[in-house]
């Protein structure tokens, strides 16, 4: 479990094909943590992306990345030595300053607009329209890890407002319209969504609490 908030920038070193685990590619990641070394086996959040460190260099980690993430997230496409957000998992007892994200990334989602609020930058993405209905205005949402409030939606697009710490501390302030961004939705969202869709079968568990009214 992470908070969407970036512990330290990384840089992608390199993505190579790693037949000896599978289908999908080996993450070379360059970073340094202030807050100690990194252990075999701890989860990270790269670009919001929760992966398994499986390997210690030098200046960084190896994590390995397989199909499914590859494909659902911008992993498989990011060009190597791009900037990477960077967040070690939620440690019991610390504070919770952003909000539960998983790692566990819904979907791409693209910046559309980009304006300037003052010392502010306000931005807009698209998301995909199955991933629509659980982006709420003034609810969370993680874009390549970082936890934002959403200002508006309208449709499939909603509106953020990055603040100056924002901008200093991660990559968002240096996308533009056309870029892609790993989507993560709230989690209160997604199991919302998910309770008001079901609809058990007679007999089944839960049916007299979830049976309609006329």
């Amino acid at each position: 479990m992470f908070t969407g908030l970036v512990t330290v920038m990384g840089t992608l070193a390199s993505r190579t094909a790693h037949a000896a685990h599978g289908v999908g590619a080996r993450l070379c990641v360059r970073a340094c943590f202030d807050d100690g070394p990194l252990t075999l086996g701890e989860s990270i959040a790269v670009d919001g992306t929760c992966l398994t460190v499986d390997g210690l260099t030098d200046d960084g980690f190896e994590v390995d990345a397989s199909a499914e993430t590859l494909a659902r997230t911008t992993l498989g496409r990011l060009p190597p030595a791009s900037p990477v957000h960077l967040e070690r998992a939620l440690r019991v007892g610390s504070l919770l300053g952003g909000h539960l994200v998983t790692g566990h990334v819904d979907g791409v989602a693209s910046v559309v607009e980009r304006s300037a609020a003052g010392e502010a930058l306000a931005m807009a993405f698209v998301v995909p329209p199955e991933l629509a209905r659980f982006v709420a205005e003034k609810g969370s949402v993680a874009v390549d890890g970082v936890s934002l409030t959403i200002n508006e939606v309208r449709r499939e697009r909603f509106d953020v407002m990055l603040i100056p710490h924002t901008l200093h501390k991660t990559k968002l302030g240096a996308l533009s319209p056309g870029d892609l961004v790993n989507l993560e939705v709230d989690l209160v969202a997604r199991y919302v969504a998910r309770l008001l869709s079901f609809d058990p079968a007679p007999g089944e568990p839960g049916a007299h609490r979830l049976a309609r009214k006329p």
